[in-house]
């Protein structure tokens, strides 16, 4: 059985006047805890963290932690395209109280195979939580091939990985190859479902910062066995999957939870605010998903999910 599965929520950063939002970030927090989700990523590539000053990314460690108050738990992000400092903020974490830490390969280096295991085996040595990796070559510039996977499930405290590759075939190579106790994630949201019917055993999820219940209840339908609940729901987070994606994650995400009135719709450069064209199919697809209904330029909400 997993110790890490179902819905768990990459976390946006809060920002007010330029400033990390806390008191914000932490009432996300709560939100999500109510609504079901099962796990939270402070700190993760969603959070904006490549614009985050160290203390920054420390401090919502802290806070992310304190909020959860151990109901759920916290896989905090600890990655960088710098060894040295992705091992400072994994020793930081484990310190801190998380239960396990999400390591993303490094961006721009684009390091071998090889260097990519020693950068997780750096890791691995160095610190005493679990450790997920994050494989997404999207953003970063390279994968973590299948063998390198293989290899490095061999370390301690490599426990599963997140994969946002797109390539189906992987989690179902991964599952024969290791098992079903290593823990794979999806980091797509809009393939999730096939994911999981691939041997995945949940989703860190952009998605689920915005429609928490339903992310949670797609997950609990699925380990239920409650085939038509679970399409139901799949089908109607569905716009949602790719809207959010317009344009550069988080932007989409922000303004979603702006609209929520859960957090100021704000970045820090070089990301910046969605365009009127996409605002509208963003309302559109909370619409779709029952999370507001439109009405002119307004947003009204519809029952509480």
């Amino acid at each position: 059985m997993a110790q890490f599965k179902g819905s768990i929520v990459a976390l946006v950063t809060p920002f007010k006047k330029g400033k990390v939002d806390i008191d914000a970030f932490q009432k996300l927090v709560e939100w999500h805890i109510a609504s079901g989700t099962h796990g939270l990523v402070p700190c993760g590539t969603t959070g904006e963290t490549p614009t985050l000053h160290d203390a920054e990314h420390k401090r919502l460690i802290d806070a992310c932690i304190e909020a959860a108050g151990c109901r759920v738990p916290v896989i905090a992000g600890a990655g960088s395209n710098s060894t040295e400092k992705a091992v400072d903020l994994a020793r930081y974490a484990e310190k801190s109280g998380a239960q396990g830490i999400l390591v993303v390969t490094p961006y721009y280096n684009k390091p071998t195979q090889e260097g990519l295991y020693q950068h997780y085996k750096a890791i691995n040595d160095a610190a005493g939580l679990p450790i997920i990796l994050y494989n997404v070559p999207g953003r970063t510039g390279v994968e973590i091939s299948v063998d390198t996977v293989i290899r490095l499930a061999g370390l301690k405290r490599v426990v599963g990985i997140k994969d946002a590759s797109v390539d189906l075939s992987r989690p179902l190579q991964l599952r024969v190859a290791l098992g079903d106790s290593f823990i794979q994630l999806s980091g797509e949201d809009a393939t999730v479902a096939a994911y999981l019917a691939q041997g995945g055993h949940g989703c860190i999820s952009v998605t689920a910062n915005v429609a928490p219940k339903l992310c949670a209840d797609l997950h609990n339908y699925w380990q239920k066995k409650d085939w038509k609940n679970f399409e139901r729901v799949r089908d109607v987070l569905s716009p949602l999957h790719k809207n959010l994606f317009i344009e550069t994650s988080p932007s989409p995400a922000k303004y979603c939870l702006a609209r929520l009135g859960k957090c100021l719709e704000e970045q820090r450069l070089p990301l910046v605010p969605v365009t009127a064209a996409t605002r509208q199919k963003l309302d559109e697809a909370m619409e779709f998903a029952g999370l507001f209904k439109v009405a002119g330029k307004k947003l009204k909400r519809v029952g509480k999910r």
